[in-house]
């Protein structure tokens, strides 16, 4: 198979890539160059975002389009339409934030869209994903897939949330940990995501799906013990309630990465139906070692993580730790 990565040096980019080469594919990929790609990857240079800033993409043809693009809708755009007739398939890495909120718990790919169109410059998120999913299918007809990700863990994640909790709880000493301890979480790893991805084109799948792993296949309490073993350290989780929480003034899911209290959010985060992807092949790996993996390459990047420009730092700042810690 011939794959053009438009993207492929960062997280779900890097992982596809890498899975893409697992598999024996020819692997393109398209991005501004300035991440080293591995071995294997033939490189084409071009802004998306600038006038003639496709040229490299004047020739060839490949059997699957992977795009990763999270901003301006009409980048996409005129990306698939310059390769609909060279390409086989279009798979768009899409998100969850595409349903219109708050999404009621339960609902899959038949939940409400929001509004957004193919041609919009900068837009908020879920406009942003949505217009481009848009933009793929007046390009390809039924020649897409767009995989809907809900929150992504995984080695290389350049936002920082499992990262977080990883160097946090690595220092030591009381952690205040957000209950309740069972609440169940929802979430992808990066891995499982690109490689369902690769499937999908492989098998000509069609249309949306909600590419998350079952809600409840860790909880918050067996996510921060996780990250107590493999670190090694002597941290004391302190486990505490919500509106506790919620009263010291911190901001669920960006203070306390990965994150919410009961309600809306949590709803539309982590209690989506992911039947249809589960259907069509969805393999997720166990949270141990999606935790494991990330501490191991968190370690070999002395635990800096490569921040997104486009999204907010993460994390809990001292002083409402310390108060949390002192209530």
């Amino acid at each position: 198979m011939r794959i053009l990565i438009l993207g492929g040096s960062e997280f779900v980019g890097r992982a596809v890539t890498d899975e893409a080469l697992a598999r024996g594919w020819e692997v393109t990929a398209f991005n501004r160059g300035r991440y080293e790609l591995p071995d294997g990857v033939r490189a084409l240079v071009g802004d998306r975002t600038t006038e003639g800033g496709l040229a490299a993409l004047a020739d060839g043809e490949w059997d699957v389009v992977l795009d990763t693009w999270s901003a301006a809708p009409r980048v996409v755009r005129d990306s698939a339409n310059l390769l609909a007739d060279r390409a086989g398939r279009y798979v768009y890495i899409s998100s969850c934030s595409v349903y219109e909120y708050p999404t009621a718990a339960g609902l899959g790919e038949e939940a409400p869209l929001v509004e957004a169109e193919p041609d919009d410059g900068e837009v908020a998120y879920p406009r942003a994903k949505r217009g481009a999913e848009i933009a793929v299918e007046q390009a390809f007809g039924d020649r897409y897939v767009h995989a809907r990700a809900g929150l992504i863990l995984g080695p290389r994640e350049n936002i920082g949330r499992l990262p977080w909790w990883l160097n946090r709880i690595a220092r030591g000493g009381p952690v205040p940990a957000p209950g309740p301890r069972d609440s169940q979480l929802q979430y992808i790893d990066a891995r499982d995501l690109a490689a369902w991805s690769l499937d999908a084109a492989e098998a000509g799948r069609s249309g949306g799906y909600n590419l998350i792993g079952p809600s409840g296949h860790t909880t918050m309490g067996e996510l921060l013990d996780l990250c107590v073993r493999v670190t090694g350290s002597d941290a004391e989780l302190r486990w505490t309630d919500a509106d506790t929480i919620l009263a010291a003034g911190v901001e669920p899911w960006i203070e306390l990465p990965i994150w919410v209290p009961p309600g809306e959010d949590y709803d539309s985060i982590h209690r989506r139906d992911v039947r249809k992807a589960l259907a069509a092949g969805l393999r997720v790996r166990p949270v141990a070692e999606t935790v494991a993996d990330t501490w191991t390459w968190l370690q070999s990047v002395h635990g800096i993580v490569p921040q997104r420009p486009d999204r907010p730092v993460v994390g809990l700042p001292p002083e409402k730790e310390a108060k949390l810690l002192a209530g």
